[in-house]
């Protein structure tokens, strides 16, 4: 059939003043992102309490922080709900000016509202409540006050550095900002699965051991996302998750820290292999509360028996480094491989001093033990070969694998004499205060948090960095405390991991991806589909 000119023109002006309407699926397709992670599920969206890529990576997507570690760059920090802050001379006061205009997200009929210092201040006292965080520890000794509509005024029993304070109110862990309202609407344990916050998505449905749906905020206070979706699922086969991304069902994969899947991954076509830091500590944490692990003789045993290239050559050496303490040297006071090596504390895989020590502790023919551990190729692998090495000196180690979720959820409880532990923190404190203070013992701590160990021998140490402003002299109080842990063998530094993902080439991310303390390449209002 064929059409005049003269109609043609006329069609032309009426979808100019737009008096003719063009079906959305032809005028312009909805960009939505799938990624996948590797896990069977998620455990919690409640900010406060996410641990586990799976839960960090999504509620990334829909909270924000006072300050925010800038995209991409973890050494650089930008404001985010704050506009600007500032600190008393004494350095216990800090006082943040919040941003106007912006939104909480829209939930259960309620369509959201303007965030104010009420909400800002319920969140943190949030985040210092035990029963209401997993990061409760980190705000002892805060008091938080709304001093206006947009302003916030935080007060410290002891003053912090900068490189300490802004870490807490960041874009990570507690530092997330709730929405008052939302919370006590919806109850802690509905927030749990139905999060609301100020983020750049907003959570749409969640279905169990498949999906988290997030949709873009349109009212986002940096600009409405490029991106009409995030889909993330968990897909604990890497083999399905492989599948989906070389048939285009999925954008963005989680892959195995194993080198062996980067070269195969590259040597696919229309891949990207992102590879970036700061990448995630593996440390074996030996509880001393356990038998036979209450003698040290037993906890040097395990170090003497293990090597760190043979655990770093099952998971791919390229993508990982060794780990000399409890804090990476590429943070301010991690311990470097010389100074382990002065103090004579590297400790060497030497297998016949380890099966000495064992004898000398009473147990000549070894021992065995039941260990818990996560189905995820990042804990199976390294724990595997640990496995197989603790093995040669006479200790069999039984693993239990389980779903990743459960597996956090039952150390949390105790149930292991060893817990390998794979995670990131901002700074020396974070990592010592979480894993050694005597009060962030698992369950009769009092705030039970991450020290798997039992460890109590530190405290004066991380405290005597915490409230010290001379920058020397508080790396050296850091330093001094990762050698008395390796001399009384409370964990065993393994070592240091990147973050491997994979990619089809259109996605882009919108900004240039080094580092990251999401666990993920994150995703925000600047990443876009590009087909």
């Amino acid at each position: 059939m064929r059409v005049s000119v003269k109609f043609c023109l006329l069609i032309g002006l009426l979808l100019g003043l737009g008096l003719v309407m063009v079906p959305l699926a032809q005028s312009q397709q909805e960009k939505v992102l799938t990624i996948a992670f590797d896990a069977g599920d998620l455990k919690t969206l409640d900010p406060h309490f996410a641990a586990a890529t799976q839960d960090r990576a999504v509620v990334d997507m829909i909270f924000n922080g006072l300050v925010r570690y800038k995209p991409g760059d973890i050494t650089v920090f930008e404001p985010d709900l704050a506009e600007r802050w500032e600190v008393s001379e004494d350095g216990k006061v800090w006082t943040f000016y919040l941003r106007k205009g912006v939104m909480c997200h829209p939930w259960g009929g309620n369509p959201g509202y303007e965030l104010t210092a009420e909400d800002v201040v319920y969140s943190l006292r949030k985040s210092a409540d035990p029963a209401r965080s997993a990061y409760a520890g980190e705000y002892t000794g805060m008091s938080f006050e709304a001093v206006d509509k947009y302003t916030v005024k935080i007060t410290l029993e002891r003053p912090l550095s900068e490189a300490l304070m802004l870490p807490k109110l960041a874009d990570y862990a507690g530092g997330f900002i709730v929405c008052k309202k939302a919370v006590e609407d919806l109850g802690d344990e509905a927030f749990k699965t139905h999060p609301v916050g100020t983020g750049p998505f907003i959570f749409e449905s969640y279905s169990p051991m498949e999906k988290v749906v997030l949709v873009k905020n349109e009212r986002y206070f940096r600009g409405a996302p490029k991106l009409d979706r995030v889909v993330v699922r968990y897909m604990p086969d890497v083999s399905a998750r492989e599948y989906g991304l070389e048939t285009g069902e999925l954008d963005v994969i989680e892959g195995p820290p194993e080198q062996p899947w980067v070269e195969k991954m590259r040597a696919k076509p229309e891949t990207v292999v992102d590879i970036f830091g700061p990448g995630e500590t593996a440390v074996l944490h030996l509880n001393m509360s356990k038998e036979p692990f209450d003698d040290l003789k037993v906890r040097k045993a395990v170090a003497y028996c293990l090597s760190r290239a043979e655990v770093r050559a099952a998971i791919g050496e390229a993508i990982s480094a060794p780990l000399w303490g409890a804090v990476p040297e590429v943070l301010a006071g991690g311990l470097t491989r010389e100074e382990a090596a002065v103090a004579g504390l590297l400790y060497e895989a030497d297998r016949e001093k380890a099966r000495w020590l064992l004898a000398e502790a009473g147990y000549p023919e070894g021992f065995s033990a039941e260990v818990v551990i996560s189905e995820r190729a990042e804990y199976l692998l390294p724990m595997e070969n640990i496995q197989a090495q603790l093995r040669e000196c006479g200790i069999d180690i039984k693993l239990k694998v389980v779903d990743h979720p459960t597996m956090h959820t039952l150390i949390r409880q105790d149930v292991n004499p060893i817990v390998l532990y794979v995670a990131w923190r901002p700074n020396a404190d974070v990592f010592l205060t979480r894993f050694y203070h005597s009060d962030s013992i698992v369950v009769v701590g009092k705030k039970p948090d991450t020290n798997f160990s039992h460890y109590t021998g530190i405290d004066e140490l991380i405290e005597a960095a915490r409230t010290e402003l001379d920058t020397e002299l508080q790396v050296l109080f850091w330093k001094q405390a990762q050698l008395k842990l390796l001399i009384d063998m409370a964990s065993y530094p393994l070592y240091i991991k990147q973050f491997v993902y994979a990619r089809k080439p259109y996605v882009d991310y919108g900004y240039e991806l080094k580092s990251t303390l999401a666990l993920y390449p994150q995703i925000n209002e600047l990443t876009d589909i590009k087909k």
